[in-house]
């Protein structure tokens, strides 16, 4: 069988805010794949470029103050770096579509829903701009009554149906790439586990793929086909994601993996990774978890590990990451 076509490349990008001694590079040779049909998490505390990486894939991150200083990312083999204004509207919505953490910061409060995803299609799909249209799209993405939904306001919509929306809005221009950057975080547990299922089900019925950004491992076995750990710029391990919660290689996954909360089991602490992501600009030197990392040993403050090819499928920034587990 044949494999998927690659949709998104990025390879090698480096990317900094300021210039010259007061630059700091947010992300830091970093490369992603993914393929059509396919959905890929990115994995990390926040801080750790997750969001920028998503935003510069449309080139959405504001030059200045960012600067695009190195590497290439790559939408169906086009380079994103070298696009015009033009063309990277035809892209934004066209082929690359986003949704963002709080929908209710997204959406225009003086505006009825039904209005906003009309506006959509005008952009991108004039000749489906219509009523029909907008109820086709608010039932795709299970809102009970559309027709009356379509003439709310966004505050008289719950988060649940908000976050709803703005998928509507985002599947509105038929895209081949939906990026989820924390999409349930604003939202209960209950509501969170119906908007995964829901894209789950848009991903299976549209054939898109999907960039979910989230820095809780607790829902990447719901959704994943392949995971990407990122942490201070970097990608320190990625793996398809039964290999990755199955088996984690680096110890910053271990330490995510271990801060989920197992609800079986009764703990009187809850398990937390010490210290805190460092900020851009000021990366201590050698391996950036270092100083967080249970199992350093002098080496690790000295050089900087490579991301490196262990298996097939499976990278890993950490010489030891075969070495035995402290404590067994």
């Amino acid at each position: 069988m044949m494999n998927p076509p690659v949709l998104l490349e990025i390879n090698q990008l480096q990317l900094e805010f300021g210039s010259g001694a007061h630059a700091a590079r947010a992300v830091d040779g970093l490369s992603l794949r993914l393929e059509a049909g396919r959905t890929l998490c990115l994995v990390g505390e926040s801080g750790s470029g997750k969001s920028v990486t998503a935003l510069s894939i449309a080139r959405l991150v504001p030059s200045p103050p960012a600067r695009y200083v190195g590497g290439e990312i790559l939408l169906e083999g086009r380079s994103v770096l070298k696009m015009s204004i033009r063309e990277l509207r035809a892209i934004r919505g066209g082929i690359v579509s986003y949704v963002f953490q709080d929908p209710g910061a997204s959406l225009n409060p003086v505006f009825r829903v039904g209005s906003q995803i009309k506006e959509t299609l005008k952009y991108h799909r004039p000749d489906l701009a219509n009523d029909a249209e907008v109820l086709r799209l608010l039932e795709l993405v299970g809102i009970p009554a559309p027709a009356a939904r379509m003439r709310s306001y966004p505050h008289e919509l719950s988060g649940g149906m908000q976050q709803r929306v703005m998928i509507a809005m985002a599947l509105a221009s038929r895209p081949k790439l939906l990026v989820a950057d924390e999409p349930t975080t604003a939202l209960d547990v209950t509501i969170q586990a119906q908007i995964i299922e829901l894209l789950c089900q848009l991903r299976r019925q549209l054939g898109m793929a999907i960039l979910l950004i989230t820095h809780n491992l607790g829902i990447v076995g719901d959704l994943a086909d392949d995971v990407a750990v990122m942490y201070a710029g970097q990608i320190v391990e990625s793996a398809s994601a039964r290999q990755l919660l199955q088996h984690p290689w680096h110890p910053y996954t271990q330490a995510l993996i271990r801060s989920v909360p197992d609800l079986g089991a009764p703990v009187e602490r809850l398990a937390a990774i010490p210290g805190n992501v460092p900020l851009p600009g000021a990366f201590p030197t050698g391996c950036r978890f270092h100083p967080r990392c249970p199992r350093a040993e002098a080496s690790c403050a000295v050089t900087p590990p490579e991301l490196t090819t262990v298996l097939e499928g499976r990278q890993v920034r950490c010489p030891f990451w075969d070495s035995p587990k402290p404590n067994g």
